[in-house]
């Protein structure tokens, strides 16, 4: 072989090793490089669908938390602020509040002769629905105790004016049955202790002119249809009365599904003119010898708290005051902060939305976030509350119905 084939052989030789090794390199990087490419799409699935199910899991734990929080203040407003409500209704009630006040300027009272009950004079009048008859007192419910009796048992009259009077019984103080209703639990809960009435007890209806004393005789528990309760007679229909009842209906039990009527029964035994001053058994005598009316009702702080839609109109004013200056101030760092995030960063939160909604500082922010629960639990109050308490089946059976009826 010479010299110049032996050298086109190794050349040759040489060449298709540079292509083989060329061809290796290549196959290794293209398989390199798709091993790769599945990975990270590998990853990049995970990370998508651990974010999707980290998002649905917040959302749900704060759409529970946001349920219990409503049906939280759902509660407080029953069992709290509907008594604020009627207290407030109660104290600015025209009516009474235009009657002879018995108390004298130093609190003291002068003490009204007991008279007997075939003496007993009634009301010249006639009431219409939502009218006030007067004021009721029972001194074992406390000092102060008294709420106002209207014409009516539904619950428009219940649920704001305290007690109401079964219009077709007899009035204050004539021979017969007065039959009143009145809740048990929320809305100023007026028979909340009657459970608590024992023998010797006084009841004291106070109209216009006259203190009608009854005194208490025994309770009992009955089914929603025993309307002759509040018959003439108690539990005797069709019998014809000699003698002046008093009958009081609640809910039974108190703070769950009213399935029966707790009823308290009682008597009059004397009455007084209102000219003369208060009957006994509201008074008292201090060590200095000064009589006192104990059940003179005095204003609580509660009761001095505005309309709640003048307080939402502050609440308003305030959150737009604070709002203005924070962002003017540091404008919305929390909302950069978040779009700062990588994506796999980012999960949905309904209550982290709304923080970062809000202007300024960490601080700020609190700040405008407890406005905004303040405006929403006062509208909740002022609207939600009383409309579900009216319209939701489940709601209607907890509100203590406490009447009995003749369907």
């Amino acid at each position: 072989m010479s010299d110049l084939e032996y050298s086109s052989r190794r050349e040759a030789r040489s060449a298709r090793s540079v292509a083989g090794r060329a061809d290796g390199s290549s196959t290794n990087v293209r398989g390199s490089s798709t091993g790769s490419a599945d990975g990270s799409s590998a990853d990049g699935s995970n990370g998508a669908g651990k974010r999707a199910l980290n998002t649905t899991l917040s959302v749900v734990g704060e759409a529970l938390i946001t349920f219990a929080l409503v049906c939280a203040l759902y509660i407080v407003w029953q069992l709290w602020w509907t008594g604020v409500e009627a207290e407030k209704v109660q104290l600015s009630d025209p009516t009474t509040s235009s009657w002879t006040d018995p108390t004298a300027k130093d609190g003291s009272v002068q003490v009204a002769a007991d008279n007997p009950v075939d003496t007993t004079p009634v009301e010249d009048a006639s009431y219409k629905y939502g009218d006030t008859l007067g004021k009721i007192y029972i001194p074992r419910f406390g000092q102060n105790w008294s709420r106002t009796v209207v014409e009516g048992t539904d619950d428009a009259q219940l649920n704001r004016h305290g007690m109401g009077h079964y219009t077709d019984t007899q009035k204050p103080g004539e021979v017969g049955n007065f039959a009143l209703a009145g809740h048990r639990a929320g809305y100023g809960e007026p028979l909340g202790n009657a459970d608590k009435l024992t023998n010797g007890d006084y009841i004291v209806m106070r109209t216009q002119n006259y203190w009608y004393v009854y005194q208490y005789e025994r309770t009992e528990i009955v089914t929603p249809d025993r309307y002759d309760v509040v018959s003439p007679v108690p539990e005797k229909p069709g019998e014809t009365p000699t003698q002046r009842y008093i009958t009081l209906t609640t809910c039974e039990p108190k703070y769950a599904e009213a399935t029966h009527r707790l009823i308290v029964f009682g008597k009059l035994v004397s009455w007084s003119n209102v000219s003369e001053g208060v009957p006994s058994v509201l008074t008292q005598k201090s060590a200095s010898g000064q009589v006192t009316f104990t059940a003179d009702s005095t204003r609580t702080i509660t009761s001095q708290i505005p309309d709640l839609k003048i307080v939402m109109l502050w609440l308003l004013v305030a959150y737009a005051v604070v709002a203005v200056a924070g962002a003017v101030a540091w404008r919305w760092p929390a909302v950069r902060a978040y779009r700062q995030r990588s994506r796999s960063q980012r999960i949905f939160s309904l209550y982290g939305w709304l923080m970062r909604l809000q202007p300024g500082v960490l601080a700020v922010r609190i700040i405008l976030a407890v406005l905004l629960f303040l405006v929403v639990t006062a509208a909740c109050f002022e609207w939600l509350f009383p409309w579900a308490a009216v319209h939701v089946p489940y709601l209607q059976v907890a509100s203590n119905y406490v009447s009995v009826s003749a369907n």
